[in-house]
């Protein structure tokens, strides 16, 4: 069964059609009690939630921090980057499906550990994720693979660049903190798609960005704290 098989049954407000699974720190039962935390933020959506509620995120990490998977807290990976708190995800993820662009192509700045682009996957429907650090980007992939994802493209690069020969896209979500729009991820974003990113360096704000026919608009979603966009590619 994959992840997407998986995804199939939504959840509503209080109410979950699969039965928690499994015992201990890495079952359903514990992210079912995540995503009812989450959805006290009534910014969520159903979709998103749903997302997290299947995906197994302690794949995702260190097996000796799995039995911190399901906090809502960011936690290290390697290489000097973090998997992103489940709460930011759900909020970067629900603010790019509520724009008025359906998700045919979404861009994943910053693969990471591979677990944003994994929610992405289950609302998009072709993901391009782009990372810097090569065995990061290898890791994800094989993580990936074995949960039976299949619309999720990779490239290795530097995520200034984003992915010019795919855009462009009816979404960006950018996992790294940048002291101002990278303006190749603007040109990339399709009209009426939607970016979403840290901005700042010591203190950052997470950006939503909208591109209309007559021009940006942006809203402020919250403060963040991510690891910053990077130029180049790391040795």
């Amino acid at each position: 069964m994959t992840l997407l098989d998986l995804a199939k049954k939504p959840i509503y407000p209080n109410h979950f059609y699969e039965a928690a699974q499994g015992m201990g720190f890495t079952s359903q039962r514990s992210r079912d009690r995540l995503v009812q935390r989450l959805m006290q933020n009534f910014q969520l959506d159903a979709d998103v939630l749903n997302a997290i509620r299947v995906t197994p995120r302690h794949m995702f990490m260190d097996e000796a921090l799995a039995n911190r998977a399901y906090e809502d807290s960011s936690l290290p990976i390697g290489y000097g980057q973090t998997i992103s708190q489940p709460g930011t995800v759900a909020l970067m993820t629900s603010w790019i499906k509520q724009g008025s662009r359906p998700l045919n192509r979404v861009l994943d700045v910053g693969t990471g550990s591979g677990y944003q682009a994994s929610i992405l996957s289950l609302i998009a429907k072709q993901v391009y994720s782009v990372e810097r650090i090569a065995p990061l980007s290898l890791r994800a992939q094989y993580c990936l693979d074995q949960l039976g994802v299949r619309n999720i493209r990779f490239s290795l690069t530097d995520g200034h660049w984003g992915w010019a020969s795919f855009a462009p896209y009816d979404a960006i979500v950018c996992a790294a903190a940048s002291s101002s729009i990278p303006e190749a991820l603007l040109a990339q974003l399709a009209e009426g798609g939607r970016l979403v990113l840290p901005v700042g360096e010591q203190q950052q704000i997470l950006t939503g960005v909208e591109k209309t026919a007559k021009g940006i608009k942006q809203i402020a979603l919250g403060e963040a704290i991510f690891v910053p966009l990077i130029k180049g590619m790391a040795e």
